[in-house]
């Protein structure tokens, strides 16, 4: 039986979502702790990859087990054994076709910028002494929404088969003493919200202009983006799946 589970979590001490050789990811500490709770090989499918340091506020997984489960009492349990930084908050039976990364229809990523030196954001948002021009930063967030291609904002080396997304919304917003950006697309390229937040707040500092970030995404060249942004301030903050997903019987 295929099961979702939607999970949160802190990530700077792991190194990604992703399951990898001499790292700790979460994946690997989540499946292991789900094996311990369900007494079987738990093997998750995550909607999508965070890397190094990259936070989620919202996560899902599918998985499959061989028992139908008291959803709220494994719930529980895992979370009893799941360290601090990792907390499940809900299971569903769904489909057996249902796949966490394929039938999600949108992703949301927030990033977070402080103006104030705060030992308690240290690893949670991206310090900058100076303010930013969020005005210009808006209009060139705007210009995302006319483009579908961004190889600008691509990773040189990867698996990646085409560099096309459509991007819903993308704007910054005063956020207490610091600005918020909120991105959200059907599908997001790797590093891709860290690279145009990066370039982004470049236009902030009035090292580019509007129209010169809309050439940047037109040319479709890697090398001309801006470094990226802090691991430290992106948050996976929304999945989003079509409602019958949930609806399944036992």
């Amino acid at each position: 039986m295929r099961y979702f589970l939607e999970i949160a979590y802190d990530g700077t001490r792991f190194h990604g979502w992703q399951v990898q050789p001499n790292a700790l990811s979460v994946q690997e500490v989540l499946d292991d702790c789900l094996s311990k709770v369900l007494r079987e090989s738990i093997s998750t499918t995550g909607s999508g990859r965070t890397d190094t340091g990259v936070h989620a506020s919202q996560q899902f997984v599918h998985f499959d087990a061989s028992q139908q489960l008291d959803l709220q009492h494994v719930v529980y349990r895992l979370n009893r054994i799941l360290p601090d930084d990792i907390s499940a908050y809900r299971l569903c039976h769904v489909a057996d076709e249902a796949h966490a990364r394929y039938d999600a229809f949108s992703r949301t990523y927030h990033y977070h910028i402080t103006f104030r030196k705060d030992p308690f954001k240290r690893y949670y948002a991206w310090y900058h002494s100076r303010p930013l021009d969020v005005e210009q930063m808006n209009q060139a967030a705007a210009i995302l929404l006319k483009y579908e291609d961004f190889t600008t904002f691509s990773k040189v080396k990867g698996d990646t088969k085409h560099y096309r997304c459509t991007i819903y919304q993308a704007e910054w917003k005063q956020e207490g003493e610091g600005l918020a950006f909120t991105i959200r697309a059907n599908r997001f390229l790797r590093g891709m919200v860290r690279l145009v937040v990066g370039t982004l707040v470049d236009v902030g500092r009035g090292k580019l202009s509007p129209a010169a970030f809309e050439e940047l995404v037109a040319g479709q060249d890697r090398s001309k983006s801006s470094g990226a942004a802090p691991a430290e301030g992106l948050y996976l903050a929304r999945v989003e799946y079509p409602e019958h997903l949930f609806n399944a019987s036992p």
